[in-house]
């Protein structure tokens, strides 16, 4: 393994150890490495790697690597989107994490599920449309109250996940409404 690899392989393993769990897939300088947790230490890209590494503080670390000593620190983080920028030995390298959670999603084409931007809102139970808050055309943020379902005797104030415009709205004001059925479009 080269000195840059080596590099990079640290700020991963500084990520891997310190802020994620169970972590199985990142990406530092648009190159991707597949980690694998282990008892004593952990694989990368199927490679056994070991190293002694000591936690100085809650951004800065030291690395003993084939006798080679490394500074490294974690200068910006960013745990929602999993990005981080890590410096090694003055160096800054990007760096963005895939749990298995991630990976999954990522599988079966869903890759975009953390994003702002929202397509559908459907209806999480049955119930009765009470009150619209929006029309076709407005702009919403996300936490924006959408519209009022009533179900089980109780009203539900149906908010945005994301932001985005009003395309169409799929049901009126008394109307029964199905588990999953699509209500506002965007």
């Amino acid at each position: 393994m080269n000195d840059k690899n080596i590099l990079l392989n640290i700020s991963l393993h500084l990520l891997y150890n310190f802020y994620f769990y169970n972590m199985f897939k990142a990406t530092v300088n648009a190159k991707s490495f597949e980690i694998q947790s282990l008892d004593a230490g952990f694989l990368v890209n199927g490679k056994n790697v070991e190293w002694d590494i000591v936690k100085v503080t809650d951004d800065y670390f030291h690395i003993l690597y084939n006798n080679k000593s490394y500074r490294a620190e974690l200068v910006k983080t960013d745990r929602e989107s999993k990005t981080f920028t890590v410096k090694i030995n003055g160096r800054t390298y990007p760096v963005s994490l895939k749990d298995k959670f991630d990976l999954l999603l990522e599988k079966m084409g869903m890759t975009n599920v953390g994003a702002s931007k929202v397509n559908v809102v459907k209806a999480p139970m049955p119930g009765l449309i009470v009150d619209l808050k929006i029309q076709a055309g407005d702009t919403v943020k996300q936490g924006d109250a959408l519209l009022i379902l009533e179900a089980m005797k109780m009203e539900n104030i149906l908010k945005s996940p994301g932001e985005g415009i009003v395309k169409s709205i799929k049901v009126k004001k008394g109307d029964s409404v199905e588990k999953g059925q699509m209500l506002v479009e965007f």
